[in-house]
């Protein structure tokens, strides 16, 4: 297997009954964002934490960089970075002395970068991580983390907490990381924040993986989902109606897939039938993530 490539075959984990992550046959890389995306719980940062060693497997295989996955993962961790999607800092450290801790045993020269990117992000390096806001926070991580010339960046939910800004600076970052071949595996529960810098999107719902798709492609889909509110119940028969792909309905609300991302012939085409009532709303191509599950892939995802 490739170097800068990460690798899982019939990779699963269970927490009691629970099944945190169904087997799972993943190939990623070498070079690019891949996002992982999905719901608190649906398997991201086990999945994450896995690849890493810092989660035994129950069964299955990983390789990162070209490296198996044996005993405690360190051989792994010397030829990545990871940022954890918890936060906990020392906060008695100054932000310098932190980053200094962080990157023991990475070569000299992975301070030096982390501390220009902390002081890009405008990072306090000489106050207390205590005094350091929840983004601040994050962001003495993500300097900490794409620092090391290193193949392999898994970073689970790393423009959490972020003001736009930053959240801009750190996609950015990580877009012209990629762009010098590193292979960057990234996690969010917010599909806008993440689609711009992706090449591929892998979305995962209670452990398994249910889309492995291309921002493109999302987005060509998204633009034909047509959302319609009735008062009461949705009247019957929409799904006859001429241009219909799918149709999910949900109290008063109606999800439709259209055929083509031209919703005029099918709003005409409702117009023209007297027996349906005039919808009291309507919306196009605007879709949060739980929505996106809901009505691109027909499950859950809150």
């Amino acid at each position: 297997m490739s170097a800068r490539t990460l690798q899982c075959s019939g990779l699963t984990r269970s927490f009691g009954e629970k099944l945190a992550l169904a087997p799972l046959d993943l190939c990623i890389g070498p070079g690019g964002v891949t996002g992982l995306l999905g719901p608190n719980g649906s398997g991201k940062s086990t999945f994450m934490r896995c690849l890493l060693g810092l989660v035994r497997p129950d069964a299955g295989s990983v390789r990162v960089d070209g490296v198996p996955l044996k005993g405690d993962g360190v051989r792994i961790r010397k030829r990545a970075t990871y940022i954890p999607g918890e936060l906990h800092l020392y906060g008695e450290m100054r932000g310098a002395e932190h980053l200094r801790w962080l990157l023991r045993g990475r070569p000299r020269g992975a301070l030096t970068r982390a501390r220009e990117l902390a002081e890009r992000l405008e990072l306090p390096l000489r106050r207390k991580v205590r005094g350091y806001s929840h983004g601040m926070k994050r962001q003495l991580l993500f300097a900490a983390a794409l620092a090391p010339e290193v193949g392999v960046r898994i970073l689970d939910e790393p423009t959490e907490g972020l003001d736009p800004t930053r959240r801009g600076q750190v996609l950015e970052l990580l877009a012209a990381d990629a762009q010098r071949g590193t292979t960057i595996l990234l996690s969010s529960h917010h599909l806008g924040e993440v689609d711009r810098v992706c090449t591929r999107l892998l979305f995962l719902n209670q452990g398994r993986l249910i889309a492995d798709e291309t921002p493109a492609r999302v987005q060509e889909r998204a633009t034909r989902l047509l959302q319609l509110t009735w008062q009461g119940s949705v009247p019957p028969g929409l799904k006859e109606l001429p241009g219909v792909e799918r149709l999910r309905i949900d109290g008063g609300r109606a999800a439709l897939l259209l055929e083509e991302a031209d919703p005029r012939p099918f709003l005409a085409a409702l117009a023209a039938r007297e027996e349906f009532p005039a919808p009291t709303g309507l919306e196009m191509g605007n879709l949060s993530l739980a929505e996106l599950y809901r009505d691109l892939y027909g499950v859950e995802g809150v």
